[in-house]
């Protein structure tokens, strides 16, 4: 009897295994990710060189067609 236990024991511990490494592979994108999010909202950070209303050909061309 061990003999047919034997397979189903060892699908049990090639299950635990895909699944622990499944599971690492979702903790590490969710890391690597939430890592590039933050990023992006550093580089954005670095243009404070555009303050204040900017008059530019887009709002001239928006004037003229409304009229104002």
């Amino acid at each position: 009897m061990k003999y047919k236990s034997q397979p189903r024991d060892q699908q049990r511990r090639e299950f635990i295994k895909k699944s622990a490494i499944v599971g690492a592979g979702v903790a590490a994108t969710a890391v690597a990710s939430t890592s590039a999010i933050a990023d992006v909202g550093a580089t954005s950070a670095e243009k404070p060189e555009q303050k204040g209303y900017q008059l530019t050909q887009h709002v001239l061309d928006y004037y003229k067609s409304a009229d104002v």
